[in-house]
């Protein structure tokens, strides 16, 4: 009788003129329990040149930080482009693909020891093992996690955080933007939404798009409020409180025209997250329904490849080196 219910529960689905069963509820599937890269959390990430990229990242409280730079055309297999690039601020750095280049700016390194710093410096690549400088003192100031997306033939930076372990008076909401990574001008000093890092910024529907965040030291602080803005100065409050816990640290993509937010680390206590959310609109959240998922954890890198969801390393605790992929049927979030 189990299985004859469990037949009665799937749903059938015409797809591309096949007919297919599929459940309510999808599956992650690990690709690989242990990539090549050594277990980190808190990497730039992009899809770049037909492949995932992995650069950095942190692996101790005390390390000065990673920043080898690795790529994977399947996920199971990575390949070491350098060992050792020229940036060493990889920590929760910003990156960004633009121009047919990758980029990397911001950032943090040393975790806690005196030395540590932020970073205004901007740099890219066109292969990963090359780097070049744009600039080593870009118009704003250092920060780590901000908020980085390619809109409106430019790419932007929002918010983020001086100073790692500084407080709030380190928090920033300012907007700029550069056509080359070397020239940035100032959209705006201080947006409506508050002062923040760790958060989503996505470009979606031709807008910005700015949730979640917040601060994690000396003392926490999480939003789930969702705002957008169609030039960077002017914003709009989709909502003040989405139905997803706030959080710091999470993911953000947009696939299947959707915007998706998963895992992330909320305090208060301390909690990590293996959720997944997504919306078509920024208002109206729906949370994943997945038989199988990571393990809870945050500072994952998440992309979009090969027209699936990705999620790889993260900080469970342990720090993990595993990678992930979720197929989402177009038809399956049709009937939703």
């Amino acid at each position: 009788m189990k299985n004859e219910a469990a037949f009665l529960a799937m749903a059938l689905v015409l797809c591309n003129g096949v007919l297919w069963a599929q459940t309510e509820a999808l599956s992650w599937v690990r690709v690989t329990e242990r990539a090549a890269w050594k277990p980190r959390d808190s990497c730039g990430e992009m899809v770049f040149g037909g492949k995932m990229w992995l650069l950095g990242g942190w692996d101790s409280v005390y390390g000065a930080g990673l920043n080898d730079v690795w790529n994977s055309a399947d996920g199971v297999n990575w390949a070491l482009v350098t060992p050792s690039a020229p940036w060493v601020h990889a920590d929760i750095p910003t990156t960004l693909v633009f121009k047919d280049k990758m980029w990397i700016m911001g950032g943090w390194r040393g975790g806690r020891n005196a030395y540590a710093s932020s970073s205004n410096q901007v740099w890219f690549s066109t292969d990963g093992a090359k780097w070049a400088c744009a600039t080593s003192n870009a118009a704003w100031t250092p920060r780590l996690g901000a908020g980085g997306v390619v809109f409106d033939g430019q790419m932007w930076i929002l918010g983020g955080v001086e100073h790692y372990f500084g407080g709030a008076k380190y928090l920033r909401n300012d907007v700029w933007h550069s056509s080359d990574g070397v020239q940035w001008i100032q959209a705006t000093a201080n947006a409506p939404w508050s002062p923040r890092a760790f958060h989503g910024a996505l470009v979606f529907e031709n807008k910005i798009w700015v949730f979640g965040g917040g601060n994690y030291s000396p003392s926490y602080f999480g939003v789930n409020d969702v705002w957008n803005s169609s030039d960077g100065v002017n914003w709009t409050r989709v909502t003040d409180r989405a139905p997803w816990p706030p959080r710091i640290w999470f993911s953000s993509v947009v696939h299947r025209n959707r915007m998706w937010l998963l895992g992330g680390w909320s305090g208060n206590p301390s909690t990590n997250w293996n959720d997944v959310w997504y919306t078509a609109d920024g208002a109206n959240w729906k949370e994943l329904p997945a038989k199988t998922v990571w393990s809870k954890r945050h500072e994952t890198s998440a992309y979009v490849f090969a027209d699936k969801l990705w999620l790889v390393a993260g900080n469970a605790p342990p720090l993990m080196n595993d990678v992930w992929q979720l197929d989402v049927p177009a038809s399956w979030l049709e009937q939703r």
